[in-house]
């Protein structure tokens, strides 16, 4: 169990003027090692904690659940909303259906310096079963020694600033900061250095000076938080990491006439076996990587299934049934739903259904965080951030890892960690809060130009490698080996033109052994 406790007076001081008046803010010597929390230990949690502690930093974990991995932790276990629409539903983190399989190779799929490769008693196919990632993750935590870090069983019930830390010599606080954030601006910071690491630059570390509050309670008593009660506990921090994931707050597609509608519905997130849908027609509304997978999964027992995607990434044949057993059917996006059981589409065809699977995508929510307005998650993003993962206003002291879709998840996951802890440790460079904010704005400005939806903000598709390769510039380590581009990119063009067996039957085999040789190489030296 982490150590608890700790006076942050205690900390490094440092002075600096505000107008006329002299404070003594609470700030670190040039190198510091803060107390940083990471909310959340899938994934992106894990490699954060990982990547803070090599930094010299104190890390202490909150997970909610009993143990590692996240969404990779598969559970039967489902909603009582199967919409996910009510607040006060029975919440399950996993998303994951019983038969998944990674969607990437493994050795693509794995962080840079600890491989994925198969080992006995596992499912060594290059494209595994959830199993192999969860075991992977575990025994990512256990080679790293993570697991002492980590609180289980406790749940966030907010994340928010502490009052300013500083003792102000002869002048009432609310004369200098009104809002209750007290701010460290460098004395060199002006406005026309704004070129990063130039004079207009901050030190990560340098740039904002305030603490966290974290209150959390055991997972297991959902209303302590409000009834008060003593299990509710509260410690404080110099930095938050948030790595909670965005696959648990499901988006639901709107339908003409869907209240009148009498079949059933649910949303991706609540879906583990297609033996639910046995004999049944169903509509799956998505055709992105989980629709595509979850209409092949439900086909194997259901009578028909019905794929209605918004766009197809390129022409199809929708007089044609599709799929291993013939019984898949594309469509465009549905028009209506009317009290007979009937599904219309926009294209003009119906299908009289049982069922409707929603593979709509996510929100993006953090309920338990509270920054007074600075950072908004309004469902389609997380704003304003610089760079997809510090909001400008209080960087480097929040972060976010693990925001950007469409990307190779763990070694993205890996270099965003890595970059904030030596930002953290003033031994990586922000440019000044000015500069991170205006380069936010003029980004969101851009994909409204280009009439990019708004839900498309941290979608970084194409843009995915160039984002992986500025990431490693700014922690001075090397890009992303050019098997790995190449091999993510051979298997989403395959995901796109055979999805019924591009994972078991690939064309760049010889990729694939150059990567296992150096991966292999690799696994020698851990």
């Amino acid at each position: 169990r982490p150590q608890r406790g700790g006076n942050p007076a205690t900390k490094g001081v440092r002075w600096a003027w505000f107008g006329e008046q002299i404070v003594r803010v609470m700030g670190f010597p040039d190198r510091r090692a803060c107390r940083v929390a990471v909310i959340g230990a899938g994934a992106a949690g894990l490699v954060a904690a990982r990547e803070l502690q090599r930094e010299g930093h104190s890390v202490v974990v909150y997970e909610q659940s009993d143990g590692v991995g996240g969404t990779w932790a598969y559970t039967g276990e489902v909603e009582d909303d199967p919409l996910g629409l009510r607040s006060d539903r029975k919440r399950v983190h996993s998303s994951l259906y019983a038969s998944l399989r990674t969607n990437l190779p493994h050795e693509v799929m794995g962080f840079l310096d600890f491989p994925f490769v198969p080992k006995e008693g596992r499912d060594g196919r290059r494209y595994p079963r959830h199993e192999a990632v969860l075991s992977y993750l575990q025994d990512f935590a256990e080679h790293y020694d993570l697991l002492r870090l980590i609180l289980f069983g406790r749940k966030v019930e907010r994340v928010a600033m502490c009052p300013p830390a500083c003792e102000i010599l002869n002048c009432p606080s609310n004369d200098i900061d009104p809002c209750g954030l007290m701010e460290y601006r460098d004395a060199t910071s002006k406005d026309a250095g704004d070129e990063e690491g130039g004079p207009g630059s901050v030190k990560g570390g340098d740039f904002v000076d305030c603490r966290w509050s974290i209150l959390s309670s055991p997972a297991s008593f959902q209303d302590l938080f409000r009834s008060g009660d003593e299990e509710v506990e509260e410690e404080i921090f110099d930095a938050v990491v948030v790595c909670s994931g965005h696959y648990t707050q499901p988006k639901i597609a709107e339908i003409r006439g869907i209240n009148r509608w009498p079949g059933k519905q649910l949303h991706s997130h609540n879906y583990r076996v297609p033996e639910t849908f046995k004999g049944q027609v169903v509509i799956i509304i998505g055709n992105a990587t989980s629709g595509e997978d979850i209409s092949r999964d439900i086909a194997k027992t259901a009578k028909e299934v019905h794929l209605s995607g918004r766009t197809w990434m390129c022409q199809v044949d929708m007089a044609q049934p599709i799929g291993a057993l013939g019984n898949i059917w594309l469509h465009s996006e549905v028009d209506s739903a009317h009290e007979d059981g009937t599904v219309t589409f926009q294209e003009g065809t119906d299908a009289v259904a049982d069922a409707i699977v929603h593979c709509t995508g996510y929100s993006y929510s953090f309920p338990f965080l509270d920054t007074q307005g600075i950072v908004t998650a309004d469902g389609d993003c997380v704003a304003p951030l610089y760079q997809h993962v510090f909001p400008p206003a209080l960087a480097p002291t929040l972060s976010f890892v693990g925001l950007p879709l469409k990307v190779i998840p763990f070694p993205t996951f890996e270099l965003q960690s890595r970059w904030i802890s030596q930002c953290l440790a003033s031994k990586g460079h922000l440019p000044s809060r000015k500069h991170m904010l205006e380069a936010a704005e003029c980004y969101y400005a851009s994909l409204a130009t280009n009439q990019i939806p708004k839900h498309y903000t941290h979608s970084l598709a194409t843009s995915a490698f160039d984002y992986n390769d500025w990431l490693a510039s700014q922690c001075g380590c090397a890009s992303l080996e050019p098997w790995r581009r190449e091999i993510a990119i051979t298997s989403i063009l395959g995901r796109r033109g055979y999805p019924d067996s591009y994972r078991d039957a690939w064309p760049d085999q010889s990729l694939h052994e150059i990567a296992m040789a150096e991966l292999g190489a690799l696994v020698t030296h851990i």
